[in-house]
């Protein structure tokens, strides 16, 4: 084997190699992106992020749940929920719910508990506090979530698809160019 082959041989493995990398970065980039931005956003859910351990082990800190509007009639003990600390203020929890009881009104109110709480909850929660129940949660995706911040994640969404598009050019033009190449190197090796 000469120098030249073998040059292009590991130039060849290299350039697979930074190949598979990049797939690799695109496909966890665009799985994240889906997981906690437009899968909620086409079911008509939210996500949130766990920022205390009060729900460990099943979700830790940094844990992104997603969460959909449930009918209050639909919850019962085991579900886990999300739900405002004050009704219209911005500040929500996410425990399980423990108990449900029903009050004059004939509403249901629920009595929640984090898992890795000794105690329920003080207050219980009504109706009009919920946000919804837990459709899925991913683990440490909270955390990405946090730092891109709300404002952003619209931002970061256009940003990545526009990497990915010249990621895709850059791939395109790379392969035309790769067989350019082989075409002419084919040409030269006819004509000897």
């Amino acid at each position: 084997m000469t120098t030249t082959t073998t040059t292009r041989t590991h130039r060849t493995v290299l350039g697979w190699a930074v190949q598979a990398l990049a797939l690799g970065v695109i496909l966890v980039a665009t799985s994240a992106i889906a997981v906690g931005v437009l899968v909620p956003r086409i079911g008509g859910a939210t996500p949130y992020t766990i920022l205390t351990s009060s729900m460990e082990p099943s979700y830790p800190p940094g844990t992104l749940v997603v969460v959909r509007p449930t009918p209050a009639e639909e919850i019962g003990v085991g579900t886990v929920v999300t739900y405002q600390l004050e009704s219209g203020r911005s500040d929500v929890v996410t425990h399980r719910v423990v108990s449900v009881a029903y009050g004059a009104d004939g509403q249901p109110e629920f009595t929640t508990q984090g898992d890795a709480n000794d105690g329920v909850d003080a207050e219980p929660v009504q109706p009009v506090q919920l946000k919804g129940t837990l459709w899925y949660a991913v683990p440490k995706l909270g955390f990405l979530s946090t730092a891109i911040g709300h404002d952003q994640r619209d931002s970061a969404v256009y940003v990545v698809a526009g990497g990915l598009g010249l990621y895709a050019a850059w791939m395109f033009a790379g392969a035309i160019r790769d067989r350019r190449r082989s075409d002419s190197d084919a040409e030269a090796v006819t004509t000897r």
